[in-house]
């Protein structure tokens, strides 16, 4: 296991920051590099509220653009984008813009953190980024070959736009470091664990670990006395097992491939399956792949939309495939939630969040169904609302029922300033 946290590189001249740190700190940028886009949130650093967000999209394509702006603000900006370079430029550029009264110099940016998928062994907690964190984290990229190499570009095209800011990597995989060999093994030789670092690393940590947090706030007791059942259910979709605020279990394996049904992606199935489909079809591997990542799930079966809105659209018009899609989905859920039921012991609540978990009283009706005997009561009434942080559980439900928004952003910034 090799952490770094090294807070000490703050105060280091070499980065430029400068002693009165406390007293300048006015603004944390927070980024998430995609691989053709860039999400961005301008985060007040004594409120935590954000001032500005943007996302970048298309990047490297003719038809680049910048949407910026809250609410009635948003604007689209149409500009010429080749790398991702260009596109913190153009961040940085609009947040300068006095027009917009962001900012008045890139010193109001006091830190930066990213969002970086995979942290691999590396990493249990977020860390200050310098030589020997990029070093890891190009060391992580065979895990996440999709994922990490956009967030390299974005830190080194900030190390280069402002490079006395001090940037922080925030990683996925990090909380779910806190899970036993029992859990996060494989039944494979061991030999393939020892040598190629193939194991279960889970996805979604920030946003497992902001809600049960919350969670725990939200009900009033000590995060260290809960245990947690929490969905991060949306296009992407996994549920983790955490007790006295570690993560114990997750769904999610070596890649976001493994655990439930989602939007586009299969979940776990028989891996069997892989060479039967080469076999039959004649098709690679890298096919398999793409096939099982971005053609299955509620749009493989629904054969409609991998948009869990517009199944449920098609299921109340009488679409039979729609209809399965959504039972099949929310039976992924319920197997996962009854297995973490066992695991811990019972459970002192489940917590939904993300865009289906928070938004679909649907789909929450349909994973808690049947699933009384277990002390797992719904509200149907409470079910049907929406908005905040509440209850859908029966007064008298024995494990309580919550819906927490996650706010992954939110939770990247706290880590900021706890660095800082």
């Amino acid at each position: 296991m090799f952490v770094l946290v090294q807070v000490q590189l703050l105060f280091q001249p070499e980065h430029g920051v400068r002693p009165n740190l406390k007293e300048v700190i006015l603004k944390i940028l927070v980024i998430n590099s995609g691989s053709s886009s860039l999400k961005y949130q301008l985060f007040d650093q004594d409120s935590l509220e954000v001032v500005d967000k943007g996302l970048v999209e298309k990047i490297g394509l003719a038809d680049s653009f910048l949407k910026r702006g809250i609410g009635d603000n948003e604007r689209e900006l149409k500009l010429p984008l080749p790398d991702h370079f260009a596109a913190i430029q153009a961040v940085l550029d609009n947040l300068l813009d006095p027009a917009n009264g962001l900012i008045s110099s890139l010193d109001d940016i006091a830190a930066i953190g990213h969002r970086v998928v995979h942290g691999g062994e590396y990493f249990s907690a977020s860390a200050v980024i310098n030589d020997e964190v990029i070093r890891c984290i190009e060391e992580c990229i065979p895990l996440a070959p999709l994922h990490n190499p956009p967030a390299l570009t974005g830190i080194h095209a900030c190390s280069q736009l402002i490079p006395n800011t001090v940037q922080v990597a925030v990683f996925d995989t990090s909380f779910h470091q806190s899970m036993a060999p029992v859990s996060y093994l494989y039944p494979l030789p061991y030999e393939l664990y020892s040598t190629l670092k193939l194991r279960r690393y889970g996805f979604h940590g920030t946003s497992h670990r902001y809600v049960s947090q919350r969670a725990a706030e939200f009900l009033g007791k000590p995060a260290a006395d809960l245990k947690l059942i929490t969905c991060h259910i949306g296009n992407g979709c996994s549920v983790a097992a955490v007790k006295g605020g570690k993560s114990v279990d997750t769904s999610m394996g070596l890649t976001p491939l493994e655990g439930m049904m989602m939007g586009t992606r299969c979940g776990s199935i028989d891996p069997a399956i892989i060479n039967f489909l080469m076999r039959s079809l004649s098709i690679s591997s890298d096919e398999v792949d793409n096939l099982m990542n971005k053609k299955s799930g509620l749009l493989g079966i629904s054969g409609i939309s991998n948009d869990l809105r517009d199944v449920i659209a098609a299921a109340d018009d009488g679409n039979e495939r729609s209809q399965l899609a959504m039972e099949m989905y929310a039976l992924s859920a319920k197997r996962i939630i009854g297995q973490y039921f066992f695991e811990l012991d019972g459970a002192d609540a489940v917590v939904m969040t993300a865009g289906v978990g928070e938004n679909s009283h649907e789909l929450r009706g349909m994973i808690f169904d049947g699933l009384a005997p277990l002390g797992l009561k719904l509200d149907a009434e409470l079910n049907l609302k929406r908005g905040g942080e509440r209850y859908i559980s029966t007064d008298d439900s024995p494990v309580k029922l919550l819906v927490i928004p996650t706010n992954e952003e939110l939770m990247i910034v706290k880590d900021v300033i706890s660095l800082l």
